[in-house]
């Protein structure tokens, strides 16, 4: 895959070229900068440490596609040096503004160098199920870049460079810390494919799909129930029931951003059960090491 040999490369490139830039925060203080969701948190404080003050925009148990920033978000960006977008579906409505709270502020597009991938309706490929690949510009851009591994190492690079740009005075703590980071996402890549490289099943089916980067990485194919927010007609539970059948699917993995009804209904169909995959889990090693595991065990 194109993205993974991208990856490779920034790992072995991954002290990024940075213009020196005047840092805005007084001698001693971390460097305020906010992220969109809390996975971002994770990577910016890898690799900013303790000269980063990170808030995240969306909160626990929000969704990302309508969160909405609250006014005391919007006064703590006007003291932000930085903001680091990822392509979520709120930024398209609130990016303008969130630059607008704070000129000074630079924003930084982490999916920058990321081919992304889009998320085609429910049927298009008249086998009951939506499929998207990287590069096809039909459908809902995936903003999920923050689940693949190999990609965070492309973000890591972007942060970074971002970090010793604001705060050149800092570089070399940075570099130390971004070259830890990228070992240990180095780790757990070659982890998770040791986990899922054996099943011979492949398909895993979700409520919402956030979990097409991560499929695409280890060669995986979820099977979504639903696209953006819309809830699948009855016709389509139909056909999903009858796919997972098919595929002898017997758990649903939701998130807890989205009501589990048509999962359940899913499930219950075909004598399964529905289970936990959260993309949003601010402890993002840890979360996508239980993800895989519960992957695993749904397709065995």
């Amino acid at each position: 895959m194109k993205q993974t040999c991208y990856a490779l490369a920034a790992l072995l490139t991954i002290i990024a070229v940075a213009l020196p830039g005047p840092a805005r925060s007084a001698p001693g203080d971390p460097m305020p900068a906010f992220v969109s969701v809390a996975p971002q948190s994770y990577f910016v404080k890898k690799i900013g440490g303790d000269r980063v003050a990170v808030s995240v925009m969306v909160p626990p148990g929000a969704s990302p596609a309508t969160y909405e920033p609250k006014p005391a978000q919007m006064r703590g960006l006007s003291k932000a040096t930085l903001y680091f977008a990822v392509g979520a579906p709120f930024e398209r409505t609130w990016l303008d503004r969130i630059r607008s709270a704070n000129p000074d502020m630079k924003v930084i597009r982490t999916q920058d160098g990321i081919e992304i991938r889009h998320m085609k309706g429910r049927h298009d490929h008249g086998n009951g199920h939506s499929h998207a690949e990287a590069g096809d510009a039909s459908g809902i851009p995936d903003p999920h870049i923050w689940l693949s591994p190999p990609l965070v190492i492309l973000q890591a690079r972007n942060i970074l460079t971002a970090l010793i740009d604001a705060d050149p005075d800092h570089r070399d703590a940075y570099e130390a810390n971004c070259r830890a980071f990228v070992s240990e996402l180095t780790e757990l890549d070659a982890h998770i494919r040791r986990i899922l490289a054996p099943l011979e099943k492949r398909r895993f089916m979700v409520f919402h799909p956030s979990w097409g980067y991560f499929a695409d990485a280890y060669g995986l194919e979820q099977v979504p129930a639903e696209i953006e927010g819309k809830n699948p007609k009855p016709a389509d539970l139909q056909r999903l029931i009858a796919l997972a059948r098919e595929n002898g699917i017997r758990v649903i993995f939701v998130q807890p951003q989205f009501s589990d009804r048509s999962a359940r209904i899913i499930a219950d169909a075909v004598d399964g059960r529905v289970a936990e995959a959260d993309p949003l889990a601010a402890d993002w090693t840890d979360n996508l090491r239980k993800v895989t595991r519960r992957f695993a065990e749904a397709m065995r």
